[in-house]
């Protein structure tokens, strides 16, 4: 089922449960969202004029363009368009992060003049369609192990103190099997570095060519 319909979904419910006598608190615990998240709706759904039950015959577009009135052609006026490069960069290092989440972030920016979701997730496809395909790489089996720290580091949660510490993420990847080995440190210091070569290699079983 497309995004745009489960997002269309879930304004829905916030509007059934509104009417149903739930405070927003309430809504937002029962829809896992934002309070401020169920706030717009509803302030948007009392300026569409909406109630609940909806009309039989409204659809989820003819929904969406009452709450999220916009020129479908051009972008709307006095609005800032998405950063789509920033957008597929979080998405690629936030694996649990959603488009849906991201254009909430941006329609608090712009809520009156920003893209409704079904048309910021089609420019974003229209977008992430327009870059230069990726060069695939054939690796030879034991030719090449590829090393690096990861680029965010990570908490490391101490179970009899409860202290959390920040830790580097050492990687190595062997080119064509893409097996890995992952390893933390408190730093990213030489001496790190090398012992965490020294056990990639152990852990893999050899050095490659």
């Amino acid at each position: 089922m497309p995004e745009e319909r489960l997002s269309m979904r879930k304004i829905k419910e916030v509007l059934r449960l509104r009417f149903a006598g739930l405070y927003q608190e309430q809504i937002a615990r029962s829809c896992s969202m934002g309070q401020s998240t169920v706030h717009r709706y509803l302030k948007r759904a009392e300026a569409a004029g909406l109630s609940w039950p909806l009309p039989e015959d409204y659809d989820d577009d003819q929904l969406e363009g009452l709450l999220f009135p916009e020129p479908r052609g051009r972008k709307p006026s006095g609005c800032t368009g998405p950063d789509f490069g920033d957008i597929h960069r979080q998405l690629a290092e936030h694996r649990h992060l959603t488009l849906q989440l991201l254009w909430e972030e941006y329609r608090e920016v712009h809520p009156t003049a920003g893209y409704g979701y079904s048309r910021f997730c089609e420019l974003y496809h229209q977008w992430k369609g327009s870059q230069d395909v990726v060069l695939r790489q054939e690796h030879r089996p034991g030719e090449k192990m590829f090393v690096d720290w990861a680029a965010r580091r990570i908490p490391i949660h101490n179970p009899q103190t409860g202290e959390t510490t920040p830790a580097s993420l050492f990687v190595a990847v062997l080119g064509a099997s893409t097996y890995t080995f992952a390893r933390a440190t408190s730093d990213q210091a030489l001496v790190n570095w090398i012992d965490c070569h020294v056990r990639a290699l152990e852990f893999f079983d050899g050095a490659t060519s």
